[in-house]
C-alpha cells in the first residue's frame, strides 16, 4: 500500500517504507473492515431479526387469546342452549314449569 524509498548505503541499497497517507488507511478499512466491526454488524442484524420475530409472535399471541375468549363464550352459549349439557335440576325445573303452566 505505502510507497518505499530506496537509500544507497555502503553495502548496497536499503529500502525504507514511507508512511501511509490517511486516505490510504481509510480506504483499506473500507475495503477490508475489521473483524470486530463485521461481528457487531452481524450481531446487530441478528438482533433486529429476532426483535421483529418476537414482536410478530406477541401479536399472534394476543390475537389467539382474543379468538379463544370469543370461542369460549360461543361454546358456553351453545351449551346453555342445549338440553344435553344442562344438569338434572335444571331439566326438572323446566318440566315442572311446563306442567304447571
Amino acid at each position: 500500500m505505502g510507497e518505499e524509498f530506496q537509500l544507497k548505503v555502503r553495502d548496497g541499497v536499503k529500502t525504507i517504507p514511507l508512511p501511509v497517507s490517511q486516505m490510504e488507511v481509510r480506504s483499506s478499512r473500507i475495503m477490508h473492515p475489521s473483524p470486530r466491526s463485521l461481528l457487531s454488524k452481524t450481531m446487530s442484524a441478528h438482533m433486529d431479526d429476532l426483535t421483529a420475530r418476537v414482536d410478530a409472535v406477541k401479536e399472534d399471541n394476543l390475537e389467539l387469546k382474543s379468538e379463544t375468549r370469543v370461542l369460549g363464550q360461543y361454546k358456553e352459549n351453545l351449551m346453555s342452549a342445549s338440553s344435553v349439557f344442562q344438569t338434572a335440576d335444571t331439566k326438572s325445573k323446566k318440566k315442572k314449569k311446563k306442567v304447571g303452566d
